[in-house]
């Protein structure tokens, strides 16, 4: 009975071991690792970078859906909440740039925050993220080039090498994959060349949208953002095959506050690849201040470009008869300038170029991190003569190159969002968590839970209000997930004012100001950063409801094929990371020094 209790005993020692091994953190500067890279990069380096990366080519074919079918010209209100909805995720990536001035993005900031499980799916969401977002790119790129000679391309590989199975692409996009291999060549040549390139790319598709946004306020037309229900009716009755609501309303907002903010979930989309400068901590001169600085002002070069090619674009010509997939060449037609549209075509392959190295560029370095702390595959992080990443570039580039030339695409662009808005979730979590941690050096002792203590804390942080703020974070987290679906799926409901989903979300909304009020009573930590998220703990908390809500409009496939992708890298996880996490061998190092101290000690006693 004693040996079976024993070894009960024994057993479930070794399943908390393993659980708490599941949330080792990663100190900020662990020892025996040193950083192999080369800081060349500068703030105006990152810029660009940031630009490129954000500014793709959604602002040649984007801003003309949008405006077309959902908000009309008041497009720009929508690209400013858009704006301001990034700016939040954008200053808590800030915030751990500051911080955390080292590779590895939202993988390495939750590695040092919540832990090694949620940092590797963290990681493994932002690797099918940048996988999938270079093979559509590469294809978006291999399409446009296509246009211009008249799909020479497409019409020959359809003819002599197709592939009609369920799945696959109609025919392997050749051309798309060798440019996704000459520029991973690129990359794992230098740093510093290709963002040279990424730079000269860059200059070139602002150029293009400076004459865009100069050349619709100098032949625009004011009158087209207050065009009449009358002339919007009049031109309904002459397109027989067009449902009566497709044209709106008419006047700034012909599709109401609703096509309005649509719009903007919409527009966020465009927002997405600010988090590539977060990956260059080891390798900005600066990174502290760069990183932070980088960020804000590439989100702010953004907005104004998408700002003032919506509104040229709405002023060229009226909202409804623009064209969804190429705007700007048609309404460039309307105005009689027909030539322009080999300007569009320029700048848009140098946007499509800059956001496939802004996308190609941080996998690499997300895989490398990864690899070097042991939770993928040791040959990842092999570092050539000249600092750069050669192997986890060129096989993440490998493996794009593959998924271009066989699948279909079409189908898997959501996940390449889905990847990115769960990282920025997972950093406004540890944001907050790092923000009301307990103060180091501060003499703790044992403290219970109380309500007293809940509503009126300390003056300083302890471990006990840290605590009380992880429990508050993850309500918070439930909350937001409830609301966002009951707004998702229950907004009829909510429209013809039922009582039940009226009173439901009331009664969850209140619970949710509760909670963030209980969070700002408490103490936050005294530990300062070069740069700190302002409004805490309201703007994080918006930050992950405006990502939660955006991830449960996605539909049932997408959710299908994450679950496929999340089961692969859990199994990768536990079959190697776990086992080889450098982490666990320091502190298995750490433990065996204690222990061998502690016998020489008792030696020396005896």
């Amino acid at each position: 009975m004693d040996e079976s209790s024993r070894a009960r005993r024994i057993s479930c020692s070794k399943v908390l071991r393993f659980f708490w091994s599941l949330t080792r953190k990663k100190p900020l500067d662990p020892e025996g690792e040193e950083s192999t890279f080369c800081r060349c990069l500068t703030t105006l380096d990152l810029v660009g970078l940031g630009v490129g990366s954000t500014l793709g080519a959604g602002v040649y074919g984007l801003t003309g859906e949008v405006a077309r079918n959902m908000s009309g010209p008041s497009i720009i209100i929508s690209f400013l909440v858009a704006a301001v909805a990034s700016a939040f995720a954008g200053l808590c990536y800030a915030e751990f740039g500051a911080r955390v001035p080292k590779m590895g993005s939202a993988y390495l900031y939750s590695y040092v925050t919540v832990g090694e499980v949620w940092a590797f799916v963290t990681g493994w969401n932002l690797v099918l993220s940048y996988v999938i977002g270079t093979s559509t790119v590469a294809k978006a790129w291999s399409g446009t080039f296509d246009d211009l000679i008249h799909n020479v391309i497409a019409e020959y590989l359809e003819e002599h090498i197709p592939m009609d199975s369920p799945g696959l692409a109609t025919y392997p996009d050749f051309f798309a994959a060798a440019l996704i291999m000459l520029l991973a060549g690129i990359l794992a040549y230098g740093v510093k060349e290709s963002v040279i390139l990424n730079t000269v790319f860059t200059g070139v598709n602002v150029t293009v949208l400076l004459f865009i946004i100069i050349a619709g306020f100098i032949k625009g037309d004011i009158n087209n953002w207050f065009i009449s229900a009358e002339a919007v009716l009049s031109y309904y009755e002459n397109e027989t095959q067009i449902e009566e609501n497709d044209f709106g309303v008419g006047g700034f907002f012909p599709f109401r506050l609703d096509g309005t903010l649509a719009g903007a979930a919409t527009c966020f989309y465009a927002f997405i690849g600010f988090d590539c400068i977060s990956t260059t901590g080891e390798e900005v001169k600066n990174p502290r201040k760069a990183i932070p600085l980088g960020i804000m002002l590439s989100l702010l070069v953004c907005f104004l470009a998408y700002f003032g090619v919506s509104a040229s674009l709405t002023l060229l010509m009226p909202y409804y008869l623009l064209d969804t997939r190429s705007p700007l060449p048609v309404a460039f037609e309307h105005i009689g300038w027909e030539t322009a549209k080999y300007a569009v075509a320029v700048g848009s392959l140098c946007a499509l170029s800059t956001s496939l190295l802004g996308v190609m560029f941080p996998m690499s370095r997300v895989l490398f991190a990864m690899a070097r702390d042991g939770l993928l595959f040791k040959p990842l992080d092999y570092m050539s003569s000249r600092q750069s990443p050669v192997t986890s570039t060129l096989c993440s580039g490998a493996v794009a190159a593959v998924m271009v030339l066989l699948f279909d695409l079409k189908a898997l662009v959501d996940l390449s969002s889905v990847g990115t808005i769960f990282a920025y979730t997972v950093i406004a979590v540890c944001v907050l968590i790092l923000r009301y941690k307990e103060d180091s050096g501060f003499i703790h002792r044992s403290e219970p839970f109380t309500v007293l203590g809940l509503i009126k804390p300390p003056s300083r942080s302890t471990r006990r209000t840290s605590e009380n703020v992880n429990i508050l974070t993850i309500i918070i987290l439930f909350l937001v997930l409830i609301l966002s679906v009951l707004l998702s799926d229950s907004l009829d409901s909510l429209r013809r004012r039922e009582v039940w989903s009226l009173l439901l979300v009331s009664v969850l909304a209140l619970t949710l100001v509760l909670t963030v009020v209980i969070i700002w009573k408490q103490p936050q930590s005294r530990t300062k950063a070069a740069f700190m998220v302002p409004g805490l703990p309201l703007i994080p908390i918006v930050s992950i409801f405006i990502n939660t809500y955006l991830m449960v409009r996605l539909g049932e496939e997408t959710w299908i094929i994450y679950c496929i992708w999340m089961a692969a890298g859990l199994i990768i996880y536990f079959a190697y990371g776990v086992h080889h996490s450098v982490q666990q061998q320091r502190q298995q190092e750490i433990l065996q020094n204690i222990i061998n101290r502690n016998i020489m000690d008792e030696v020396s006693a005896a």
